[in-house]
């Protein structure tokens, strides 16, 4: 942010307080130290405004998190439903779809049609609305869509379900990311959004459950009653809205500044209104929210376009949309098929593998959360990325020799198969650590205010049109040509992490609105690297900012 006026933020500076140099020595004061920070003055907020983590507010806090991440549940659930519904006796009796080819590629990549097709409503409703009432609208439409694909008999008839599930994921995923970052403290951010993502596999691992225990049903409710139980996320989000407040980004963008003080007050600063993190985030907020902004014209999506900040912005959301769809995490839809060409052909063998995959990836992606805060989105996307790229190239290599013994009706090399399997899990984990916090965080963080709700529908249509062409693409493919189909995936994984390491922006230890100053600068990847160095006294307060250098 520049320099910042000690005065004006309250950051006395004790006289006993001078540092002999600024990379890291000692100040003269006993006890005292020097740090590096990204914001000094969010450093000393943070540090004067201690939140009780276990206080009843704090609860409700997490609460309200909870009420987002059951969001991500509705959407995770989907994900292994659909691979493990492949591989069920009845389901195959009444569709016939198989488990590679086009009837797949139709059935899986409709529901995400219809997410693309809900783009524009759904950040109408989150705008106009608000975010609580457009996770109440989305978590509706999943419902109806439940009921339309748990009593279908016809192939046409599930697939019209599966777009208007599609449909409702998006209404209510444009609003839950965006809610979590802004009811949030700003030092709870990360784990806050990360956790958020993390509901895919709160919502994945009781789908590879059900499906896993349903197989034993010897009838259609073995279908369909997963397909009925994908409704209960829903349920809790559409009870549990009335119960929690709304954004307070949200209502100081609509002109509600008292309401929005009192959350913010109630929340972040122990009750206290005049506490210094709350005093800040106020005053970024009068400074950083228009009330002419984009979010009150439905149609206006200029600013990603024609401003400098604006489209270095919207490029984190491009990168972590495609990216998070194409770095080879798509196959998971195919798991059974997938599992068959290493050699694995048992139905419940296969649900069984596929709920450890969801275990593996849910075990990467909490871990990740745990640290989020502290660790730099832009490195661990770098080199996680490339993790992702080594872990599918020894798959894919491993898996190689397997197909040609496949094709000759020979028995599988069964050591092969499980290296392939063990690296396949170990994708999944690097995969999950990298990018499952972090889908919720890059573009929750790099959108303002007036701008989040476009951009996050924006980021569901991207990750939408990407799953169509990998959900489309992959049935036919893994048929075709069997794991040689990993290699794309490995090549374009090295390309991402290029990608991370010269257009990713560092927005951990920041605030929402700070993040303006930038994404406003000539290159907001080495502005985004400098760092303050405070003085920190040994009782923990801040007494003076000292310089700003690069990381």
């Amino acid at each position: 942010m520049g320099e910042i006026n000690e005065e004006k933020h309250g950051i006395s500076v004790s006289e006993g307080a001078k540092v002999a140099n600024m990379h890291g020595a000692t100040a003269e004061k006993p006890g005292a130290t020097t740090k590096a920070v990204f914001n000094a003055e969010l450093f000393a907020a943070i540090n004067e405004t201690k939140i009780e983590r276990w206080s009843k507010t704090s609860i409700h806090l997490y609460f309200c998190i909870f009420v987002a991440f059951c969001c991500a549940c509705a959407n995770g659930y989907d994900g292994s439903l659909m691979g493990a519904v492949f591989a069920m006796e009845h389901f195959q009796n009444v569709f016939n779809t198989g488990m590679t080819g086009q009837k797949v590629s139709v059935v899986t990549s409709l529901y995400t049609v219809g997410s693309m097709v809900a783009t524009p409503f759904s950040a109408v409703i989150s705008d106009n609305l608000g975010r609580r009432k457009c996770m109440f609208a989305g978590g509706w439409i999943i419902i109806i869509g439940s009921i339309i694909i748990s009593t279908a008999n016809t192939l046409a008839h599930f697939i019209v379900g599966r777009f208007v599930l599609g449909f409702g994921i998006q209404v209510m995923v444009v609003s839950a990311p965006a809610y979590a970052a802004e009811i949030a403290p700003p030092h709870w951010r990360g784990r806050a959004v990360g956790f958020y993502n993390c509901g895919w596999f709160g919502g994945s691992i009781p789908a590879a459950c059900v499906t896993y225990g349903c197989n034993f049903i010897n009838s259609n409710w073995s279908w369909r009653l997963p397909f009925i139980l994908q409704c209960f996320a829903s349920v809790i989000v559409i009870i549990s809205v009335w119960f929690i407040p709304e954004s307070p980004r949200w209502l100081m963008s609509h002109g509600r500044e008292e309401q929005a003080i009192a959350i913010l007050a109630k929340y972040h600063g122990n009750g206290d209104p005049n506490a210094r993190l709350v005093r800040l985030e106020i005053e970024e907020m009068r400074e950083g929210i228009r009330q002419d902004g984009i979010d009150k014209t439905w149609w206006d999506y200029r600013p990603f376009i024609f401003s400098h900040s604006g489209r270095w912005r919207f490029a984190q959301v491009i990168m972590i949309s495609i990216f998070g769809q194409w770095s080879g995490n798509g196959l998971g839809y195919f798991n059974p098929a997938i599992y068959e060409a290493l050699g694995y052909t048992s139905s419940s063998m296969q649900l069984l593998f596929n709920l450890v995959h969801s275990v593996v990836g849910a075990i990467g992606a909490l871990t990740a959360v745990y640290f989020c805060d502290r660790m730099p989105r832009r490195t661990v996307l770098v080199w996680g990325t490339l993790g992702c790229a080594v872990c599918m190239a020894i798959n894919a290599g491993v898996s190689q020799p397997l197909i040609p013994e496949r094709d000759a009706g020979l028995p599988l090399d069964r050591t092969l198969g499980q290296t392939a399997l063990a690296f396949y899990y170990l994708f999944q984990l690097v995969f999950s650590f990298t990018y499952t916090p972090l889908q919720g965080v890059v573009p929750a963080e790099a959108l303002e205010t007036t701008t989040r709700a476009k951009g996050l529908a924006l980021s569901g249509f991207l990750v939408s049109g990407t799953s169509f062409i990998s959900q489309y693409a992959s049935p036919i493919a893994l048929g075709d040509i069997s794991t040689n189909y990993f290699w794309i995936f490995v090549g374009w994984d090295v390309i991402e992490s290029a990608c991370w390491y010269f257009f990713g922006v560092e927005a951990q230890g920041r605030t929402l609105e700070e993040l303006e100053h930038i994404y406003q600068q000539p290159s907001p990847v080495k502005a985004s690297k400098k760092r303050d160095h405070v003085v920190v006294q040994q009782d923990g307060h801040v007494t003076e900012k000292i310089s700003a250098d690069e990381a």
